[in-house]
């Protein structure tokens, strides 16, 4: 027999069970309460992980972009050494794919200083488009080289506001102070990094440096898309492997990855946690369905008997019993992701669960909505709850009419 004539059997089964059977009704409602909260778990760690992912990259990504371009002879600090490109490898390293924008950058370390308290800080060149631009709380970005963009951690730590003046010391061969006006403040919610970066114009930072004006400490390369890091980091490594600039100076490559190696092992730690739940889970549905299978087949054991005795075969039985179970894990994972689904869409915009920005750098869980992965977690739980639902199936194979029909 057919499947469609099975599904039509296991219908009115399924729902004359709900309606009539005080024994399998608990065992269906457990059943399906351990598929919804597995299939709520994987959806939510999903959303979580991913969402984590993409802000933490996002935010280290807005303080050093996604691939630099800098002098080859730097010792990893922020006192970086000159590196000046010709409008010739400006123009073919715009034109690699996938780079969404290329910007010079300098930055200067130094001592912020107020007549209480002093705090060590990263002075920054900021462009109209930066990502810290899109954070103010208050104000606007510096547009001349007496003025400066503070964080709201160094605003408190400071003690200072926006409109206020604060002094800054540059140690070299001789102290240098220079006087900055706060024209704004923002907060990304990386403490870190809030707490470095100080923003003003190129030409201040220039000027402290030395250079000329086609000098930089590097130029920052952003992608298009953040899968797309590291191909873009390879093809600029062909565009300036083996050029040099007017000084003779080599090029250098760095990721963000590379820039920031303690955070990504980090995030990638996350993908294991990921596995782990999703295959815990897949273990807890997976025990939920050959459970509530189990008590729905020996609850019909009779009606069972009753088909046999009348010619169907065992394969048309299983199809009865599989149908009957997907309808049980279909409704499983129907709330299992209206739950899922639902808590994310509550943290996404109430954040109900603020986190420690200090340990997690965010200061609430992060969400997202990867609809490709949450449909690919989907259709995998259901195409390996249709595997294990085959095991229990195979008990009517051995169900006996004789001794059915005999005991009744």
């Amino acid at each position: 027999m057919s499947w469609s004539y099975a599904i039509w059997i296991a219908r009115r089964l399924y729902y004359a069970e709900n309606k009539r059977s005080r024994s399998s009704r608990p065992a269906i409602r457990v059943a399906l309460a351990g598929i919804a909260i597995g299939v709520m778990v994987m959806l939510v760690t999903i959303c979580v992980v991913v969402g984590f992912k993409r802000t933490v990259t996002e935010q280290v990504s807005g303080f050093g972009a996604h691939v630099q371009i800098v002098n080859f002879d730097n010792n990893n600090t922020y006192e970086m050494l000159p590196v000046s490109f010709s409008d010739t490898i400006l123009s073919q390293i715009r034109n690699v794919p996938h780079v969404a924008s290329v910007q010079p950058f300098i930055t200067k370390p130094g001592i912020a200083k107020t007549n209480d308290n002093f705090l060590g800080i990263v002075l920054k060149s900021i462009q109209p488009d930066s990502y810290v631009c899109s954070r103010l709380l208050e104000g606007r970005p510096p547009d001349t080289d007496k003025e400066v963009l503070i964080s709201a951690s160094q605003a408190s730590l400071l003690g200072l506001k926006t409109g206020d003046d604060i002094f800054c010391y540059f140690v070299e061969d001789e102290v240098r102070v220079r006087k900055f006006q706060i024209t704004g403040i923002y907060r990304t919610g990386f403490t870190d990094f809030d707490q470095l970066f100080m923003w003003s114009t190129m030409p201040v930072l220039t000027a402290l440096n030395g250079w000329e004006p086609d000098q930089y400490s590097g130029l920052q390369i952003l992608a298009d898309d953040p899968k797309q890091i590291d191909p873009v980091a390879e093809s600029l490594y062909d565009v300036v492997y083996n050029r040099f600039d007017r000084d003779q100076n080599a090029y250098y490559i760095q990721t963000v990855r590379e820039l920031n190696p303690q955070i990504f092992s980090w995030l990638d730690l996350l993908d294991m946690n990921v596995v782990v739940i999703i295959i815990l889970m897949l273990c807890v549905s997976g025990f939920s369905i050959v459970s509530g299978l189990v008590i729905l087949i020996l609850d019909a054991v009779q009606f069972v008997g009753i088909l046999k005795a009348l010619g169907s075969d065992n394969r048309f039985l299983r199809r009865i019993f599989l149908a009957q179970a997907s309808m049980l894990v279909c409704r499983g994972m129907l709330w299992g992701n209206v739950l899922g689904l639902g808590l994310c869409a509550l943290q996404y915009f109430a954040h109900i669960v603020p986190l420690d920005a200090a340990t997690y750098y965010v200061d609430a869980v992060p969400v997202v909505f990867p609809w490709l992965w949450l449909v690919l977690l989907n259709v995998m739980v259901f195409a390996i709850s249709f595997v294990i639902m085959l095991l229990p199936a195979a008990i009517v194979s051995r169900i006996s009419p004789a001794r059915v029909m005999h005991f009744e």
